[in-house]
């Protein structure tokens, strides 16, 4: 049912608010005109939505930031103080309805990107951002239904929980099935668990088995094989899209036992449609930075091939309520762990203030980068105690700069500090790890610093790449406000380190390993899982030369070397598995 809706900026207080005037509004949405309330209240009136055999009736908001509170008719009715996971508002019998939402910036520390200034003001409006639904259901009918998938010895299983709500006592059987998405055939199941329990709420579990499982891959090495769980109990039925995946991390990130290089991109905005873009520069991964992931954008991972990398709302220097945490990871994995794209958890991100802005590549900066990362201490213990609460994927309590003993380091060389040769040093200096959680550059206005970002993002990225790094994500992919630091516009036009992005990506590639004046070597990168023999090509200013080498899995080689000189264009190209990559090159003297 599509409901009308009016909001307006409200001084919050502990009673249902009542602004004198009301405008419409759009939600789910963030209306740009209350952009700096404090808090938002919204207002919908409807009749009684039910018909026939519906006895219940329920409105789902999905994305209600941040601190929520719900009035039916007058009377609080439910409240939240998280978004990450939806708000099901059970709604009393009436035969009219009017409902009063309102929504609170967080005055705690968990307002993650939106209580800070990297975004812009008007994409912060306390509000419901992602969904609201009116529903209506028979007695007795199943409210929720969630499916988290595990890998097992002998195939899979699938651990469903449902609740169920009743009026009166119940004792009947809840039909649970499993059956492949779409067209596909085969290792479907069924079962039929007890339910019982008086009048209210009950809640069901049940494991299904899956002996022969089709698993869910990332892109670039498999099908995103998904199945559908249904709940039916009487005239009502329930339904969940999962997929059966496993996901680890050692020395390197793992799908199903299998190493998978992650080649990432940070969404500081997420949308379905960024999702799309990331997949068409070839990365494999997005971490939706220091804040709730969409459902739509967790859903376009799942169907992209996208692993997803989710962060709590938690950013910036400053303590943190430990226990509050730990509840908001657990709400966070209970939304996202039926997803098989879901992948990690980050807890806390950036959490010192910037200290190397603005140092160069020489010894005295150097020194001036160790005096301030040794001043820039960091307690992780708190972050690593709301770690300990989720136990579905792999987690990063710490995403941060060198020196603060990061899981997850962020690295700015040739942008905020030193050149891209400093990579190196950095790396080896700080032991850093093989996850990095952000690297890039910021665009400039013109021409010129539209050439740097990309060549700054090119040089990292295949450094990294080099390094054989398991998780590589580029900050960021999409401008969210007017700093450009994406390497899209927030427009969604593309520049050209966009580009430059794509072709580094590429699971095997051919890179120059210095693309300065000098010698340097020309480099095989091979992210794939099999062996492959394949075609190396350069062209260094019209002179051409071939040669073919055999590449391990996953392999690194080195296949020639070229003099290079300021000014020089080289394009190198790489035949693998029926397809040509290329990757072009302009020799510049420092990055």
């Amino acid at each position: 049912m599509s409901l009308e809706w009016r909001g307006a900026a409200v001084a919050p207080n502990d009673e249902m608010p009542a602004p004198e005037s009301w405008e419409p509004v759009t939600v789910p949405g963030r209306p740009a005109a209350f952009a700096g309330a404090e808090a938002v209240a919204y207002e919908t009136a409807f009749d009684d939505p039910r018909d026939g055999d519906e006895e219940h009736v329920e409105l789902v908001l999905e994305g209600a930031y941040a601190h929520t509170r719900v009035w039916c008719n007058g009377e609080r009715v439910a409240a939240s103080d998280s978004y990450v996971a939806p708000l099901r508002v059970e709604l009393p019998d009436a035969e009219d309805y009017r409902v009063v939402v309102e929504c609170r910036a967080p005055t705690d520390r968990f307002g993650g990107l939106h209580a800070t200034d990297a975004l812009p003001a008007e994409r912060c409006v306390p509000g419901i951002w992602w969904g609201a639904e009116l529903r209506t259901h028979p007695d007795p009918y199943v409210r929720t239904l969630r499916a988290r998938p595990r890998v097992t010895d002998d195939g899979a299983t699938v651990d469903v929980t449902a609740t169920v709500v009743a009026d009166d006592d119940l004792d009947d059987r809840l039909t649970i099935s499993l059956r492949p998405e779409g067209s596909r055939r085969g290792g479907g199941t069924m079962d039929r668990p007890r339910v019982a329990t008086e009048s209210g709420r009950a809640t069901v579990d049940h494991a299904v088995d899956v002996p022969e499982p089709a698993l869910w891959w990332p892109r670039d090495r498999g099908e995103q094989a998904r199945y559908v769980v249904r709940a039916k109990l009487g005239e009502d039925a329930a339904s969940t899209t999962t997929g059966i995946r496993s996901v680890s991390h050692d020395d390197a990130l793992r799908v199903n036992g299998e190493r998978v290089p992650a080649r990432g991109v940070t969404l500081l905005d997420p949308t379905p449609a960024d999702v799309e873009r990331a997949a068409e520069a070839n990365a494999n991964l997005v971490r939706v930075r220091a804040q709730g992931v969409p459902p739509a954008v967790v859903e376009a991972c799942d169907e992209h091939g996208l692993l997803l990398w989710a962060d709590l709302p938690l950013t910036g220097p400053g303590n943190f309520d430990a226990d509050r945490g730990r509840a908001m990871a657990t709400a966070l994995v209970d939304a996202l762990a039926g997803h098989p794209s879901f992948a990690a958890v980050g807890v806390h991100d950036e959490p010192v203030d910037p200290y190397a802005d603005g140092l160069g590549s020489g010894l005295l900066d150097r020194l001036r980068f160790r005096w301030r990362a040794w001043r820039a201490s960091y307690d992780a213990g708190d972050a690593e105690r709301v770690a300990e609460a989720v136990d579905a994927v792999p987690t990063f309590p710490v995403v941060g700069p060198p020196g603060v003993g990061p899981d997850a380091v962020t690295l700015y060389p040739g942008w905020r500090y030193g050149g891209v040769d400093d990579l190196a040093w950095l790396c080896d200096h700080y032991g850093v790890g093989d996850v990095v959680g952000g690297y890039g550059a910021a665009a400039g206005a013109d021409d010129a610093g539209q050439s740097h970002q990309a060549r700054v993002v090119k040089a990292v990225a295949e450094r990294l790449r080099r390094r054989e790094t398991a998780v590589a994500t580029l900050d960021s992919l999409r401008d969210a406000g007017d700093d450009a630091i994406g390497v899209i516009a927030a427009d969604g036009s593309p520049r050209p380190a966009y580009e430059a992005l794509a072709a580094s990506y590429e699971p095997t590639q051919v890179v120059l390993a210095d693309p300065t004046p000098g010698e340097s070597d020309v480099c095989l990168l091979h992210d794939r899982p099999a062996r492959a023999t394949v075609t190396v090509e350069w062209d260094h200013d019209g002179d051409r030369e071939q040669t073919e080498h055999t590449v391990s899995a996953f392999g690194r080689v080195t296949v020639g070397s070229l003099s290079l000189a300021a000014g020089d264009e080289v394009t190198l190209a790489v035949a693998v598995d029926g397809d040509v990559v290329t990757n072009e090159y302009t020799i510049d003297e420092d990055i």
